[in-house]
């Protein structure tokens, strides 16, 4: 399909209606963002993508409807200059965008993230003119742009461990004029030979921070990424480097969730019924029901991330009513079961999973509820832990 005519006049009022509105909603407060927001194309770096059907799938997984300009013209350049996560990978499998299928269900590995959160990453890392900038995780590379058009190509660098997803956006990137570093590269290892930086942001999650960006980061310099793990836990930091290996600072307020850095994903555990069946029959009452750590709340997405720190190589799924907590580490297990006016649990294992989780809800509770904000994070000599001055310390997985 030849593209219409007037796809440069509808994008440029698309992308200034998208500034506009991204303005008013107080996320471009400084105005050389904006005018980058005006000038950067994103349909140029998302050709195809996946949007979510209205209704689900007779197995109750998300229909995953593919987007091209071929497709549905009017729906592919509508949504590349709304304020959505565009999913454009599936299970690191490359779709095929010149005959594109439906798909049910699959866990995205690559996105261009919703404008609003971009923009937002750039700003609470405080990125000033003159500031030498590492970026993990390219994606499709429109980050990397807006980057580019507010600092100036030779001050970005932006590495990718996917490497057709680099090829993808480094021609977008190019194409659109901009000529930053770009690399092929794990984001667990940042990239030394364009370091050292004045701020590395990181657009994936990680279990704890890698110690090669804080190597990798000027005294003084700024880290900003998204602490994440095997619970689905997260939480944002923005971490002070002082130079001698040591960082800290604090974590930062609201819901944001990153896809995990792909060497820190979680492992496979079977069939959670074999794990059950390994556990005492005798059960206990909780007094704290999972639902404090998976209601669709934002005290409950900071909870989660709590008890995922006390419980770091814990995973977690329900199968019917039952909810299952599973250690592959250790061997642990725990289960959930609803009755009685209330949840019974039966745990087995070196390590007594629910039985740890309980007690950092309990001192939550006795702290009366504290937000992330009031939390600090303390990176040293090879061990991370979370600080509150009425919470006991909680450690992050060895980096």
């Amino acid at each position: 399909m030849t593209m219409p005519a007037d796809l440069e006049t509808d994008s440029a009022r698309l992308r200034e209606a998208m500034a506009k509105a991204l303005a008013e909603n107080g996320v471009l407060a400084d105005p050389a963002w904006k005018e980058a927001v005006e000038a950067v194309p994103r349909h140029r770096f998302v050709p195809g993508f996946y949007l979510p059907a209205d209704d689900r799938d007779g197995q109750g997984l998300t229909i995953w409807e593919p987007v091209t300009a071929e497709l549905d013209y009017g729906r592919w350049l509508s949504a590349a200059y709304s304020d959505t996560t565009l999913i454009t990978q599936f299970d690191a499998d490359e779709p095929d965008w010149k005959q594109p299928a439906t798909r049910h269900g699959g866990a995205p590995t690559s996105s261009s993230t919703l404008p609003s959160l971009v923009l937002r990453m750039w700003a609470d890392a405080d990125v000033q003119e003159g500031h030498t900038v590492l970026e993990i995780g390219t994606g499709t590379g429109y980050s990397t742009a807006l980057a580019c058009e507010r600092l100036g190509s030779a001050d970005v660098t932006s590495i990718e461990v996917d490497p057709h997803r680099l090829e993808t956006a480094a021609s977008a990137i190019y194409g659109c004029g901009y000529t930053p570093t770009l690399a092929v590269a794990d984001g667990l290892y940042g990239y030394w030979p364009e370091a050292s930086f004045d701020r590395i942001v990181a657009a994936c999650s990680f279990r704890a921070v890698p110690p090669a960006l804080l190597a990798q980061a000027r005294p003084g310099g700024k880290i900003l990424l998204t602490l994440s793990g095997w619970l689905y836990g997260y939480a944002r930091v923005l971490l002070t480097v002082d130079g001698n290996g040591t960082a800290e600072g604090q974590l930062l307020p609201g819901t944001v969730s990153f896809m995990s850095a792909r060497t820190h994903a979680a492992p496979a555990f079977g069939n959670p019924a074999h794990w059950a069946a390994g556990l005492p029959q005798r059960s206990r009452r909780t007094p704290h029901s999972p639902e404090r750590i998976t209601a669709a709340s934002e005290e409950a997405f900071h909870l989660r991330f709590l008890a995922q720190c006390t419980v770091p190589d814990a995973q977690m799924t329900t199968v019917g009513e039952v909810v299952h907590l599973v250690d592959v580490v250790t061997g642990s297990a725990a289960t959930l079961t609803p009755g009685d006016g209330g949840w019974q649990v039966r745990e087995g294992g070196p390590a007594k999973l629910w039985e740890r989780i309980e007690r950092v809800l309990d001192a939550y509770d006795a702290a009366d509820r504290p937000g992330p904000e009031t939390f600090s994070l303390h990176v040293y000599g090879g061990g991370q832990h979370l600080r509150h001055p009425q919470l006991p310390g909680l450690p992050l997985p060895r980096p």
